[in-house]
């Protein structure tokens, strides 16, 4: 479904430091993106037949169904499905990667109409609709009309939405017609203006899930638009059209790097940020975050040494200034402890230095008593012999 993420942008009133092309700053750097779950056959449904009645604005059709007309698409009672009206068999099934179009209806589950959308088009399993749709538009057939029931978490989830308006939490029920079904494009004769587009618009998809905390599906948006500028062209590209491509590229590693800081995937960010330098080397945003990571890492050394060359760049930046006074907090601390460790090692340096001068003090006393010793040795054998004489 489409998604609106300027209001969201505007409410948060987040901008960047230091890119105006990036939608996040790097004072805030404090579900995985796998492939969802194998899904069942959807099962049959009645055919369309002449007079039926479409569904009412009032309410999704046939919410009184047996429950065994339901596909329980994840086996957890979250996700369900029923076909209304059954399309033109399992072979015209949509598979990822291919674009489709349908007719959405959006009820909350008291039956209120939200949302009414007309030939929506998406890319299936890129992640520019909600879940709910990626997961079950899959499983329905060119033609088929479904009725899905979802819980919040596949829908709009904690945050809601401004178009359609859902409350935060929402479960939701949808109608969806399946209209169309085509082959997505091919990369290798996508001529480079539509290139560029698509790739910007799949980073805008990821700045909008990283504005809503939806980080691992950030980095999946993200992933597919560094797909699409990365993938062999047989179109000649003009200087200008491959500097425009690179600076989404570097965007777009800047801001999975963000996500990725997010999730707490830390090798990966340093991956990410290794790759915007490799293109740019003097770029502060992958500068910074590549620091802040080694920091986090241990890496101390390192970490100052490249937040010190991003600071020599841009001497004003405050997220720069912060991050190096924690790190020479920290470098601090950690010299405290490799002293005490030191310390503990070596023992005293007090008892050290009288076990040193222990030695010399008995020696001393050695020899004094080997004199003594002898003076005592050498006047009883004179004794000994005076004795004799006189006898």
């Amino acid at each position: 479904m489409a998604l609106d993420d300027s209001s969201l942008s505007a409410k948060n009133g987040r901008t960047s430091l230091l890119d105006n092309g990036e939608d996040f700053e790097m004072l805030d750097d404090d579900c995985n993106d796998d492939e969802p779950p194998p899904l069942e056959d959807a099962g049959g449904g009645k055919r369309k037949e002449e007079g039926d009645k479409p569904g009412s604005d009032s309410g999704p059709e046939d919410t009184s169904s047996p429950e065994e007309e339901w596909l329980d698409i994840l086996s957890n009672g979250l996700l369900k499905k029923k076909v209304l009206e059954a399309g033109e068999g399992r072979d015209s099934r949509p598979q990822r990667g291919q674009n489709v179009k349908i007719n959405l209806k959006t009820f909350l589950r008291c039956g209120a109409l939200v949302g009414d959308q007309r030939e929506l088009s998406f890319t299936l399993g890129d992640g520019d609709v909600i879940q709910v749709l990626d997961l079950t538009v899959q499983l329905m057939e060119k033609g088929e009309k479904a009725l899905i029931h979802t819980d919040a978490k596949y829908a709009y989830g904690p945050h809601g939405s401004h178009e359609p308006k859902v409350p935060p939490n929402t479960d939701l029920s949808l109608e969806v017609d399946l209209l169309e079904v085509t082959d997505g494009p091919d990369l290798e004769l996508l001529p480079p203006p539509e290139r560029i587009t698509l790739a910007d618009c799949k980073r805008e998809k990821g700045n909008f899930y990283y504005q809503r905390g939806d980080y691992a599906y950030a980095v999946n948006s993200y992933s597919i638009a560094l797909k699409i500028i990365d993938s062999s062209s047989k179109v000649d590209i003009t200087p200008e059209e491959e500097n425009i491509l690179m600076d989404v590229k570097v965007k777009c590693l800047n801001n999975m790097a963000a996500s990725q800081l997010k999730l707490e995937h830390h090798d990966a960010v340093l991956k990410s940020c290794s790759a915007a330098l490799a293109l740019q080397p003097e770029n502060i945003k992958a500068m910074y975050r590549m620091g802040k990571v080694l920091a986090l890492q241990g890496e101390y050394q390192e970490a100052n040494q490249i937040l010190r060359k991003a600071l020599k760049l841009e001497p004003v930046n405050k997220t720069i200034h912060a991050e190096l006074s924690k790190l020479a907090k920290k470098t601090a601390e950690q010299r405290g402890a490799e002293q005490a460790l030191y310390k503990k090692m070596l023992g005293n340096p007090a008892t050290v230095t009288t076990e040193k001068r222990q030695p010399k003090n008995s020696w001393s006393l050695s020899w004094k008593w080997l004199f003594g010793a002898t003076a005592v040795a050498i006047g009883g054998v004179a004794l000994s012999v005076v004795l004799a004489a006189r006898s």
